[in-house]
């Protein structure tokens, strides 16, 4: 088992019931090869602590930007909470050391491990939550997430992959993106698609998904990753 008492050093916290610390780090698949442990995997504290930081996110973005409206602030709240950035703040804070995962899943330390990891933060702020109240959960958000809001608002990190690829090529090359369907299989109920971004006659990037709009999406990212924007 881990020793979590570095942890409340590092993040300035003391869990007054240590199990909910242990329970926010604990997944499923440990459970399955620790039987015996009188522990509970922590989907439910997750859940929870879902809740919480759309409240303080939400509660934060209303009170600092009062001229917005609320299609911006809905675009900055789903980026700020999104997988992606709450796995690269749940690593900042080393909770990657302090899960408790299966042999098998210890191995995986891709995008299985990415999703792992933001569901350990939200499982933390409501296991927080529950031992500290909304006071402390609204101070550590602010302390290790919404600090990340200006870079957002600034790059633009807000918009679909779609309209950043837009922006940016036609910033730098004056060409408007356009998509191909360069292949279509399965079922009509049951559709997959391979989209291909092209700069004028040029492939940029090929990005796949069940419908033409996710795969659309899926080949702007792809296109920003492959051209550096």
């Amino acid at each position: 088992m881990k020793n979590f008492s570095k942890l409340e050093r590092d993040l300035g916290v003391s869990f007054a019931n240590k199990s909910l610390l242990t329970q926010a780090f604990c997944h499923r698949s440990y459970l399955n090869e620790n039987q015996s442990l009188s522990l509970e995997h922590n989907e439910r504290l997750e859940f929870l602590g879902d809740a919480v930081l759309e409240l303080v996110v939400t509660e934060f973005l209303y009170g600092r930007y009062p001229k917005e409206n609320e299609g911006e602030l809905t675009a900055w709240r789903a980026a700020l909470v999104n997988s992606e950035r709450l796995a690269q703040a749940a690593r900042e804070l080393d909770f990657n050391e302090y899960l408790l995962l299966s042999r098998g899943e210890t191995k995986d330390t891709g995008k299985a491990r990415d999703f792992i990891l933001a569901n350990s933060f939200e499982a933390f702020i409501g296991s927080l939550y529950l031992d500290q109240g909304y006071a402390a959960c609204q101070t550590f958000i602010k302390k290790h997430l919404l600090g990340k809001l200006p870079e957002i608002i600034r790059q633009g990190l807000f918009k679909d992959a779609k309209s950043q690829f837009q922006e940016r090529a036609q910033e730098k090359t004056s060409i408007t993106p356009a998509y191909q369907v360069l292949k279509e299989t399965g079922p009509d109920h049951a559709k997959h698609f391979t989209i291909g971004v092209f700069l004028a006659d040029k492939l940029i990037a090929r990005g796949e998904g069940s419908s033409k709009q996710e795969g659309e999406e899926k080949a702007a990212k792809k296109a920003l990753e492959i051209k550096k924007w």
